[in-house]
């Protein structure tokens, strides 16, 4: 497990990528969608990222939520 200090910037910039990631997961068709059980495992994976880092801007007393 590897520990990463992000700015509350970093952090709202990169819970915004992951929602464009996410996104795009989900809104892949044709050749180039992957199969229903790897993109569930991707979009399980992205959901967990994102709730670890909402919960450590909400431990934070300075967080901006928008």
């Amino acid at each position: 497990m590897n520990q990463v200090e992000l700015t509350t910037t970093q952090r709202d910039l990169l819970l915004r990528g992951l929602n464009f990631v996410r996104s795009s997961i989900k809104l892949s068709i044709g050749p180039s969608r992957i199969p229903d059980e790897q993109r569930s495992e991707q979009l399980e994976a992205i959901e967990t990222l994102e709730q670890q880092l909402r919960e450590d801007l909400a431990s934070q007393p300075s967080a901006n939520f928008s």
